[in-house]
């Protein structure tokens, strides 16, 4: 994907079923059929033309620079380095990653986990260390009025703690779930980096607990075969881990779970918010309190 990424996209635009699976919404108007299909090349003459009149003869090394650049970063590393290295923000379904946390040489497509959670978000970023180029000229395009911003990333709002959870807590929590379940992975990962500082200070094995923990807070699916030993492993051996893991994939539940009444999923919701609460587990307690302060 790397290296033919560019050649990969032209192969599957003549595919009709991706067309018509992907393109739903794009225009189908005269000038689609009878300019950028009919002539798909002359895109890039005409850039070669616009870099000659604006820089002369230097022009055509401009114009070889991108020829060479944009398909290789923008098809080949987005869509090969950015769903096979890296780190996640948010549990997708799909295996996107954020390749570096500043996007600056592909214009915040470095941030491609985010851009999968949030795909008609103008705004890439969404943590404090993160950067997106891509945002400031949309910014700066929208301060002289040339460009509009429709989206966002949501952000969790978190107002009077209820009685028991509610269905604005539901409504809240399906709407902003993949920053919900954010949290509470580093909830799974404070727990086991507390339980790893134990064992070194017994001096203890930890080996089986790091190699483990990166796996601790994905969905079921997305962990390797040979990764389950491990999991199993420690899950035995540390109730608390184990208890987390147990509850987070009930709670993905109540928004996976389509055949459910609205008012189930509410009942659903408060009967896991009230074991969360007498778990025992510290974390656990305190991200069901915060849970029922949410609202949209």
């Amino acid at each position: 994907m790397v290296w033919r990424g560019a050649e990969l996209y032209r192969t599957e635009s003549g595919n009709q079923e991706t067309i018509r699976q992907f393109g739903h919404g794009t225009p189908d108007d005269w000038l689609e059929r009878n300019v950028y299909t009919r002539y798909d090349w002359q895109g890039v003459g005409l850039m070669l033309i616009l870099n000659l009149a604006l820089f002369g003869a230097l022009g055509a090394t401009v114009w070889a620079v991108q020829m060479l650049w944009i398909p290789f970063w923008a098809a080949g590393v987005v869509n090969g380095v950015g769903h096979y290295w890296g780190y996640r923000n948010f549990e997708v379904r799909d295996a996107s990653t954020n390749i570096l946390p500043w996007g600056i040489l592909i214009g915040g497509e470095e941030l491609h986990n985010n851009h999968h959670t949030y795909p008609t978000s103008a705004k890439f970023s969404v943590r404090r260390a993160e950067f997106d180029l891509g945002w400031v000229y949309i910014r700066m395009l929208r301060k002289v009025g040339w460009a509009t911003v429709r989206k966002v990333p949501p952000k969790l709002q978190l107002g009077e703690l209820r009685p028991v959870a509610d269905e604005k807590t539901l409504e809240a929590l399906i709407a902003n779930r993949y920053e919900v379940m954010a949290g509470y992975a580093r909830g799974i990962r404070r727990v086991c980096k507390e339980e790893i500082a134990a064992l070194q200070a017994r001096q203890a094995d930890a080996s089986v607990l790091k190699a483990a923990r990166r796996w601790l807070h994905r969905d079921a699916e997305k962990v390797p075969a040979g990764a389950l030993p491990q999991l199993a492993q420690v899950r035995a051996a540390y109730p608390a881990l184990d208890k987390l893991v147990t509850m987070r994939e009930e709670l993905r539940q109540l928004w996976s779970d389509t055949a459910q009444s609205r008012a189930q999923l509410t009942a659903d919701l408060q009967a896991w918010c009230r074991r969360a609460e007498e778990s025992g587990v510290a974390v656990l307690r305190d991200f069901s309190i915060r849970l029922r302060a949410a609202h949209v």
